[in-house]
């Protein structure tokens, strides 16, 4: 591909880690994941906010996708600012320095029939 794909700001408005899981770690551990692609030539330096309905935001943390590759970023081992909270609701903004595609998806396996959502985030166009 010659030319980048995707946006550099994406929102994800519905975020929550369910508390506890059903299964073998690490496979069925209940998460939520971003998927980013980056299409382009050089790597992408990502900076994901959280944001809470009850206190301030936290972040960045910082992730990096390399060049025409794709990372799948689990929210549940994000650690640095701090991690974040299971059994609470939040939202989160993703920025990158290069153009790159989103999506978000969650395993819940809180119940021995487990579920699993996703969906793209929302890309932010200027």
């Amino acid at each position: 591909m010659k030319k980048a794909i995707g946006h550099t700001v994406w929102a994800i408005a519905e975020g929550y880690i369910p508390p506890f899981s059903t299964g073998p770690a690490p496979e069925f551990t209940s998460h939520e994941t971003a998927c980013i692609l980056n299409t382009s030539e050089e790597d992408a330096q990502v900076n994901i906010w959280i944001y809470f309905s009850d206190r301030d935001p936290i972040g960045p943390y910082k992730v990096t996708v390399p060049a025409k590759r794709t990372k799948h970023v689990r929210f549940n081992d994000l650690k640095d600012p701090e991690p974040i909270p299971t059994g609470t609701d939040y939202s989160s903004v993703i920025e990158s320095d290069r153009p790159v595609v989103v999506q978000h998806s969650r395993l819940d396996s809180r119940q021995a029939e487990n579920a699993l959502l996703s969906t793209i985030a929302f890309p932010v166009t200027t």
